[in-house]
């Protein structure tokens, strides 16, 4: 399946008109959330327990939170949009009606939903700058990192959209699925220090390879590790692509 570049640039001056209209209460809630996690833990938790492994706490939650805002940023817009604009707004009936795929569809709104996420994780990084993290060149790619987690993420929760009975129904997967890959990702602490069985769902965890990427980013690159993890958040979002858009052409072709 080919992606015709118009169909893309239609898709985003679409979301680009929405988003100018609600930007503010967006940005601030996108930026906001990760903010008060990094100062209530890196700071509450941070009193108690001063070092993490060679990271001092507040730098060790810092990197990590950039995984959660990188989650909640492209999840819930995959999920609560996408089923809003099906169900409800018969959005994305009128965007067919236009010479676009669903294809095409589903990845113009994956590429916007990562687009915002990449720069709206990169906050809580500028946030502990200002509380003495030391810049480090390896933080220019935290954008491309956040991007390949966010696409997956945001395809995901495009697929739930097209799944979920109800609306309501998306609370289980918040709730079962979101909120245990958030804790055992090693956001607030370490993963080694878990049981061994989930030592392993944090392997097949995508977040976790997400919070490695920026630590090692921030703190000094691993090459060879770094490439294993960029596979696994490559491979996440690849079949995330498949099966978003497998379902959604279900839902959405009659």
């Amino acid at each position: 399946m080919t992606v015709e570049m118009a169909s893309l640039k239609g898709i985003w001056r679409h979301e680009f008109a929405l988003y100018k209209r609600y930007w503010r209460s967006q940005s601030f809630a996108s930026m906001a959330e990760p903010t008060f996690f990094l100062l209530a833990f890196g700071y509450g938790f941070g009193s108690m327990v001063a070092v993490v492994g060679d990271y001092r706490y507040l730098e060790f939650v810092a990197t990590g939170v950039v995984g959660t805002a990188a989650l909640f940023t492209s999840a819930f817009p995959g999920m609560i949009n996408g089923y809003v604009r099906r169900v409800f707004q018969h959005t994305y009936d009128a965007v067919l009606a236009a010479p676009v795929d669903v294809h095409e569809l589903v990845t113009g709104e994956a590429l916007w939903i990562a687009a915002k996420s990449s720069v709206y994780a990169c906050a809580p990084v500028v946030i502990a700058m200002l509380f003495g993290l030391d810049p480090s060149p390896g933080m220019v790619l935290i954008p491309a990192i956040v991007f390949v987690t966010a696409l997956g993420f945001g395809l995901f929760g495009l697929w739930t959209s097209a799944v979920v009975p109800s609306i309501n129904s998306l609370d289980y997967v918040i709730t079962g699925v979101l909120t245990p890959l958030f804790l055992v990702a090693g956001t607030f602490f370490p993963v080694d220090a878990l049981p061994t069985w989930a030592q392993k769902v944090a392997l097949a965890n995508p977040l976790y390879h997400c919070v490695e990427l920026v630590r090692h980013a921030v703190f000094g690159l691993r090459p060879l590790e770094d490439l294993g993890h960029l596979a696994v958040l490559a491979g996440f979002a690849a079949a995330m692509w498949v099966i978003a858009v497998r379902m959604m052409r279900r839902r959405l072709i009659h």
